[in-house]
């Protein structure tokens, strides 16, 4: 529940005059100029409630060396320099270094990218600058500024109204009232008693749900009210399952790395080897085996995903969402845009006996003409097709200079409609247009074949339905008109008003379905994603289109039906449901928690002031570059193609940034659980370290940066076939049974090392160094992939590191910096041993996968 703000001191701006306020902030109506704005914004700051706190970067780069691993080493490490070993320190500092620079560099080059592209479908205002009008993003916004507002949009700092037309704000995230409020411009307003009845002022944070105002800002950023209270109402999202399962991954290596460093610790120091040497291998070896790239490489890959994404026009404002998206198996979307072409024409207006009329369309176009609230896009069409913009209009626009508007009862989603009280000659008109059958049962009379208004009716009342549902049937969205006379002295309506309504006919619109819906629609289903309608149209429209995309309906529900099921009830009839017909924003919200409580994945498109709620609902909303500010700001995934094409070619990137980020983990966690087991039997038996400090840090630096290839990686066409979840039982079970094959040929190199070459310390740890990153590089080629390595071909970029860094394993002993190293140059027989070796864990590790895969793989 949103903090109370009874408490909150007011603001002046709240009650002090109109022009006192325009005064104190050195500005007018007209605005403010460019020169004057930024000289304010270089004093105030940006337009941010909770200016961002992204270190700079030189602080995030000396924060990586935080970690306690690594200052626990460096420290050991310089213990080791003061007892003479300086030659050690150096080179364990410059190991150190370079794997905090390549973390460093990997993950800021990707953080810069994603902000790059989440800064161009950023929120933004319309406002007034040197006398004309110029959009901006909110966060240049400065006092003095004026701007203008229209249904759909984010209020964007704390304003005082200059004028509003049938103005109604949604102020839920200050106040908690569910309900709209009026707004009013007021040259001297009342003080209010709390923010939430301050009725000449906007607050940030708040969205305008009808009308259209002009304001002045008053305050931005931290002093506006949401600033002021920011630190309660800016929750964090809740962490998504993939992030989760990252953070329970990265938790149990860590767990399994203390056991192993304190159990190498325990067992050198009972065999009476030297201690701080002792402590500096199991100081390094826990800094080797901790998954310490994680973070970076799932950074990466995502924003690698995201860059993808953005060539296909879609922006990606949270990276989580590519996981979601990924796992998305069920995607509720409206028809309008998505389904359709969103190119809605007025076809026909039938008078009440079905035949073409003049009256219904004139009518309609007065309410459209005069309406200052919500605009749909069913208004635009009417006022196209009066002003001939489609080229066949069958009458001329209606003359509406004797006309008069009064008042206006603005368009909501509960009731469906939107009233205008006209004059004309000193008659006063209710003109009512909005869903027929709710304009049916507040009508009692229709208009009749000669102009009177005739009772309305069983009979008639049939008829018209009857009316309504052959339009359907025919594809056609249909608007209802009906008219009210009311007093002379009239001046104001409310929604009491909207009842014994004389009906006038209905208006017939008609939205030709997407060239490329059916195709995608398809494509969705392939994919395992399933598509469920979520529409205030009806029945027979929706299942018109349907026909026509070839999208099978399983069953239907409408939103009466749907009001009177628990949620019990309604989870129960979920999977048998795939079209929801003449449903609120509320219950589009309903169904979305019904589907996730039932264990799916949700994705929500949506564009309009209605969606924010379901959008927020879904696991992942998807709106467009064109939708209305709070369906923007309450949406992950941002199409700049209203298409449904792109949103399948999100879900099949969403799949594949996270099969890439699986895969370093299969293979870290088989390769660290193969090391702990070789690490232990090492120490049990050997008379000194099997490798030295260094060496552990370098086997580490050099299979980090063998990885960092991974996020290029390609990803086979059958393994996007399904959703893809993160999935850490299963990564378990392949550790527990991958990694013991990777010690087994541990083993059996230092069986060799030993009894066949006769090993002493320095080429036994040279021998297991070479060995050891082998087999780490190389089985990448095995576990990237179900198929047979041979028949899937990796990223270049990933393919080029591997080789490179087992190549280097095998060389570097052989140059002039192996002594720095301390390593030795192996027999000849020790290379044809170690490919043999290698060759034979490819194949064996191949084997052990498809087994693996065959009895574990979902």
């Amino acid at each position: 529940m949103p903090p109370s703000l009874e408490s909150a001191a007011p603001q002046p701006s709240w009650s002090l005059p109109l022009e006192a306020v325009l005064a104190s902030l050195s500005t007018s109506p007209a605005g403010l100029g460019n020169e004057a704005a930024e000289e304010r914004r270089r004093r105030w700051g940006p337009n941010q409630p909770v200016p961002p706190r992204r270190r700079r970067a030189w602080v995030d780069f000396l924060a990586r060396f935080a970690n306690p691993l690594v200052l626990i080493l460096l420290f050991a490490s310089g213990l080791s320099a003061a007892t003479g070993n300086t030659s050690s320190f150096i080179i364990v500092a410059i190991v150190v270094l370079l794997s905090v620079v390549l973390d460093f560099i990997q993950e800021r080059q990707a953080e810069a990218a994603v902000e790059a592209l989440r800064r161009t479908v950023a929120v933004r205002a319309r406002v007034l600058r040197d006398g004309a009008e110029a959009t901006l993003p909110l966060d240049q916004l400065v006092p003095g500024d004026v701007v203008r507002l229209s249904a759909g949009d984010l209020v964007p700092a704390d304003c005082r109204l200059l004028q509003a037309r049938d103005l109604f704000v949604n102020q839920a995230v200050l106040t908690g009232e569910a309900y709209p409020v009026e707004k009013r411009a007021e040259d001297t307003p009342t003080a209010p008693a709390m923010a939430g009845e301050a009725t000449a002022c906007l607050f940030m944070g708040t969205s305008v749900i009808a009308g259209s105002a002009t304001a002045v800002v008053c305050q931005t950023g931290a002093a506006t009210l949401f600033g002021r209270i920011s630190g309660s109402l800016r929750t964090v999202p809740p962490p998504t399952a993939f992030e989760i399962g990252v953070r329970r991954f990265g938790f149990l290596i860590l767990r399994l790395t203390i056991f192993l460093v304190l159990f190498v610790l325990t067992v050198n120091v009972l065999f009476h080897r030297p201690w701080l040497d002792s402590l500096m291998f199991a100081l390094a070896l826990a800094v080797g085996l901790t998954p310490e790239l994680l973070p970076m490489i799932v950074t990466v890959t995502l924003a690698r995903g995201a860059l993808r994404l953005a060539k296909r026009r879609v922006i990606v404002k949270r990276l989580a969402s590519m996981h979601n998206v990924g796992a998305m198996d069920v995607l509720c979307t409206d028809k309008t845009g998505t389904l359709t072409e969103a190119s809605i024409r007025l076809v026909r207006a039938l008078d009440c006996q079905g035949t073409e009329g003049r009256r219904p369309f004139d009518l309609a176009y007065l309410n459209s003409r005069f309406e200052t609230g919500l605009r749909s896009p069913l208004d635009e069409a009417i006022l196209a097709h009066g002003d001939g913009a489609h080229g066949d209009a069958p009458q001329a626009t209606p003359d509406l200079a004797a006309w008069r508007k009064c008042d206006e009862v603005p368009f909501d989603f509960e009731r469906r409609r939107v009233s205008v009280l006209v004059e004309n000659g000193g008659e006063k008109l209710l003109v009512v247009k909005g869903a027929p059958e709710d304009l049916r049962h507040l009508s009692g009379r229709y208009r009749g074949p000669g102009g009177d208004a005739l009772p309305l009716d069983d009979g008639m009342q049939a008829r018209l339905d009857a009316q309504f549902q052959d339009l359907g049937r025919e594809g056609c969205r249909a608007l209802a008109v009906a008219t009210k006379p009311l007093p002379p002295d009239r001046e104001h309506i409310d929604r009491a008003d909207e009842c014994d309504l004389v009906f006038e006919g209905h208006l017939a619109f008609l939205d030709p379905p997407k060239a490329s819906a059916t195709a995608a629609v398809a494509a969705l289903a392939r994919s395992g994603v399933a598509i469920k309608i979520l529409t205030g149209d009806t029945e027979a429209v929706t299942r018109h289109l349907c026909g026509e995309l070839d999208l099978p309906i399983r069953g239907v529900m409408t939103g009466e039906e749907l009001r009177s099921l628990s949620e019990d009830a309604l989870r129960a009839r979920l999977p048998q449901v795939t079209v929801f017909c003449r449903v609120t924003p509320q219950q589009k919200e309903r169904v979305l928690l019904a589907c996730r409580q039932t264990g799916h994945v949700v994705g929500f498109m949506g564009d309009g002031v209605n969606d924010a709620s379901a959008l927020h609902a879904a696991d992942v909303g998807i709106s467009v570059d064109s939708a209305t500010d709070v369906a923007k700001e309450a949406a992950g995934i941002i199409l700049l193609d209203q298409d449904l094409s792109v949103v399948h070619e999100a879900v099949l990137e969403g799949r594949r940034t996270v099969l890439n980020v699986t895969k370093y983990v299969l293979m870290g966690s088989s390769s660290n659980f193969g090391n702990m087991f070789s690490m232990a039997g090492a120490a049990l038996f050997l008379p000194f370290l099997p490798m030295t400090p260094v060496q552990v840090l370098l086997n580490n630096l050099l299979y980090d940066a063998s990885e960092t290839g991974i996020p290029f990686d390609t990803v086979e066409e059958e393994a996007l076939a399904r959703p893809v979840h993160w999935n850490l039982p299963l990564i378990l079970r392949f550790m527990l049974v991958l990694g013991p094959v990777s010690s087994l040929f541990d083993f059996l190199t230092f069986y060799v090392l030993l009894h066949l070459l006769h090993a002493d310390e320095p080429l036994f740890q040279t021998g297991w160094f070479m060995e050891s990153l082998a087999t780490q590089v190389l089985v990448i080629f095995i576990i990237r992939t179900p198929r047979a390595p041979w028949r899937s071909h990796p990223h270049p970029v990933l393919a080029g590191l591997a080789v490179v860094t087992a190549a280097l394993a095998a060389l570097l002993p052989l140059t002039p910096l192996a002594p720095v190293f301390g390593l030795v140059a192996p027999p000849p027989l020790f290379y044809p041993l170690l490919g043999a070796a290698v060759l034979a864990y490819l194949a064996l590790a191949e084997g052990v996968k498809r087994l693996f895969f065959r009895r574990f793989s979902t």
